[in-house]
């Protein structure tokens, strides 16, 4: 089992940046990929970055060149640094990862992004 909490999320102005954080806990050998999801109500929860466990990433073509996801392999947690938000980015933001040997996609709870003037 994998317990993810994120942190980070709230209202910023459009042109301003955020910092997520999510840490991972748990009974697990290894974390695999870790990731970045949103959504907003009505639709289906979209990937916004994720990071494999050999460090490559992906990101939407939509937050290319303004968000980066990192991590911290050695204390489990995932990062997003969101630069030059604007309103499309208000969203639900949800860690995700996965862990050992299965395909099990584990959540967080969510945080709540909102950009507005």
């Amino acid at each position: 089992q994998v317990q993810l909490v994120e942190s980070g999320g709230g209202l910023v102005q459009p042109g301003g940046s955020l910092r997520l954080s999510c840490a991972a806990s748990g009974r697990f050998f290894r974390i695999n990929a870790m990731g970045w999801y949103r959504q907003d109500p009505g639709k289906q929860r979209e990937l916004v970055a994720s990071i494999t466990r050999g460090s490559v990433t992906d990101y939407a073509d939509s937050v290319k060149g303004r968000f980066t996801i990192s991590r911290d392999y050695a204390k489990n947690t995932v990062a997003l640094e969101m630069n030059s938000l604007n309103a499309e980015d208000t969203a639900v933001y949800y860690c995700g990862a996965t862990a050992d040997w299965s395909d099990r996609q584990y959540w967080g709870q969510g945080t709540q992004v909102t950009v507005s003037s």
